[in-house]
């Protein structure tokens, strides 16, 4: 097993990390979308993810574009204020940071510091998570969904399909289409996308050692839409990635529905992550009727 850090000093995110700190993740059943190894795991470049143990608690840092650290919320035990307050005072004077924050901070961490002098707490509406009920996602019913079922039966009727689980025989298939859907949207002008790109492969490339789950759709026998999720908590199911052929109408609407109903349907939630304030994405996703938002909240010292 890996050298476990502690805190203040910190190690950078890897593959072999995945044991200690899934097993840390998984006992405070989170309800934001970060906090999965895998998240953490596949995005670690862009973000410059790195761990530490700070008593009881596992902490996370990261820095946003221009390079500037924060934390997460520490994750671990109730009665965290003291230790809020530990770390960014840390970042403060010894990573010099101006206005040091914890970032994307769940509900429950907001809770134990309500009505403290010492905090400043702003919400981050764009980073606010997606929640559904899995059953209204694979049955599709109402008038809410009319344009989702129009979509399905359009596929349906114009293409021969199948739906198998993502395995080795898929990934260089999935590579295939990621390279093809990057070469319409751009994505080396768009750092995002890029970013993006990279930590798909990155999910591709280890999905055993995560021990994620994925999905694919072929259309005449070939991948045109893949997927990949995991239990967030003991409720949620996240869905870390989804692509389609987007000249394909309706198979974006096939492949989420299949991959809940064939690999979810016993999980009542399902967590699809941000919308990062693009507006496209948020229309795509309260299309489909969140039956609510996990709140994430910014946390600075007053």
């Amino acid at each position: 097993m890996n050298n476990i850090p502690e805190f203040p000093e910190f190690k950078p995110i890897e593959i072999g990390d995945r044991d200690i700190l899934h097993d840390r993740l998984w006992a405070y059943q989170p309800t934001n979308s970060e906090l999965t190894f895998t998240n953490l795991f596949i995005w670690r470049n862009h973000y410059g993810f790195a761990w530490s143990i700070y008593k009881d608690w596992l902490v996370i840092l990261g820095s946003d574009p221009n390079g500037e650290p924060h934390v997460f919320a520490p994750i671990g035990p109730p009665d965290r204020p003291p230790v809020v307050e530990t770390l960014l005072t840390w970042l403060h004077h010894e990573k010099g940071v101006h206005s040091p924050a914890i970032e994307r901070a769940d509900q429950k961490l907001v809770s134990e510091l309500q009505g403290s002098p010492n905090f400043v707490i702003e919400p981050l509406r764009d980073h606010f998570d997606y929640v559904y009920r899995t059953e209204d996602l694979i049955r599709l019913q109402g008038g809410n969904y009319r344009a989702k079922r129009n979509h399905i039966n359009y596929f349906l009727r114009s293409y021969r399909f199948s739906y198998e689980p993502l395995d080795h025989n898929h990934k260089q298939a999935c590579l295939d289409l990621m390279e093809t859907w990057c070469g319409l949207r751009r994505c080396e002008d768009d750092l995002s996308l890029s970013s993006e790109w990279e930590a798909i492969r990155e999910a591709l490339a280890n999905c055993d050692e995560l021990k994620v789950v994925g999905g694919v759709i072929l259309v005449n026998g070939k991948v045109e839409a893949f997927t990949v999720g995991e239990l967030l908590n003991k409720e949620t199911v996240v869905v870390h990635i989804e692509k389609a052929n987007m000249e394909i109408r309706g198979l974006y609407n096939m492949i989420n529905q299949q991959f809940l109903e064939k690999q979810w349907q016993d999980i009542p939630y399902v967590n699809r992550e941000q919308d990062l304030g693009e507006p496209g994405l948020r229309e795509a996703k309260l299309s489909y009727n969140p039956e609510h938002f996990v709140e994430k909240y910014r946390i600075r010292l007053s």
